[in-house]
């Protein structure tokens, strides 16, 4: 019986979150008050229930019930009594939470405690901080699409009885963008030859054969492979006997589509030959590729 705690930000997509796991299977429980979140679990261990995932929602919506550090350790003693227990944190950046606000016009949970909402926001990260540095996997729904959000939390539950120690995620971003929040570890690949000024290879992405080629082939690229898994082989096992459950790898270039994706593939490869069990993420593929493709159509419209 495997429990999951959904919290995070309010406006970042717990609800939608909950929706989809029980889309999928899980018995679910929103808005649960902390002390009650332990005899929910033992009601759910003494019962005939045949579902195999229980996810409960908790979060700052539970008002002074509601105490980070409190449930960090609740979630911590009720491992130790033999409960298997993951915890999801979702977010998303201020800047977006805010336009989510304002065009649902709802009123965020801290309001009415005398905060306007950009106060509210900022205060809110501060009292889930706790939660968001214990947490087996973190969400950042800045720039992602439902179905994105719907596949991550499938293979959560697919992967729910797994008890690898360690979980690791390689991500692909554009510095453009900004540097993904998630991040552990943050490498910029901006220094190697970029393929996105090469005619025949600017509209293709790292996931194409010919871009993977002509990232790789550089002798300096093979340099910094080099370099960088002997680095992460010497690390991984010590972030597993730290008891570190999840690990984010990001691979930053400019736009996120050619050089970071090709090296991202490529150490995900990698890992998953000496047995880490990987997951790889390109966070910013589909907007530059929207962004090509309304750039030539703006090219075609122009006299």
């Amino acid at each position: 019986m495997h429990f999951l705690i959904v919290t995070g930000m309010s406006g970042a997509g717990k609800t939608v979150a909950i929706r989809y796991l029980e889309d999928m299977g899980a018995l679910c429980v929103d808005n649960l008050p902390p002390m009650m979140i332990v005899p929910f679990m033992e009601a759910c261990r003494n019962s005939k229930l045949t579902n195999s995932i229980f996810a409960i929602a908790a979060d700052i919506r539970s008002g002074e019930f509601f105490d980070g550090k409190a449930v960090t350790r609740m979630i911590d003693e009720a491992r130790l009594v033999g409960y298997h227990i993951d915890t999801l944190f979702i977010e998303a950046s201020d800047e977006v939470l805010v336009n989510r606000y304002k065009e649902s016009r709802r009123e965020h949970p801290l309001r009415n405690e005398g905060y306007n909402l950009e106060e509210a926001i900022r205060e809110e990260r501060i009292r889930l901080q706790p939660l968001r540095e214990t947490a087996n996997h973190l969400i950042d729904t800045s720039a992602m699409r439902p179905s994105t959000l719907k596949k991550k939390l499938s293979e959560l539950v697919l992967h729910a009885d797994d008890t690898s120690s360690l979980r690791i995620e390689i991500l692909s971003f554009g510095f453009k963008r900004g540097i993904p929040r998630e991040g552990d570890l943050v490498f910029d690949v901006r220094f190697l030859p970029n393929p996105f000024y090469i005619p025949e290879l600017g509209s293709h992405t790292g996931l194409d054969q010919d871009v993977k080629d002509f990232v790789l082939k550089h002798p300096v690229t093979e340099e910094f492979l080099q370099k960088n898994l002997d680095m992460l082989h010497f690390l991984i096992p010590h972030y597993i006997n730290e008891g570190k459950h999840r690990l984010v790898i990001a691979i930053g270039c400019t736009g996120g589509a050619h050089r970071s994706v090709a090296i991202a593939e490529y150490i995900a490869a990698d890992l998953r030959a000496a047995g880490h069990k990987v997951n790889v993420n390109h966070r910013d593929i589909a907007l530059e590729q929207a962004h090509w493709a309304a750039k030539s159509e703006y090219q075609k419209g122009e006299p």
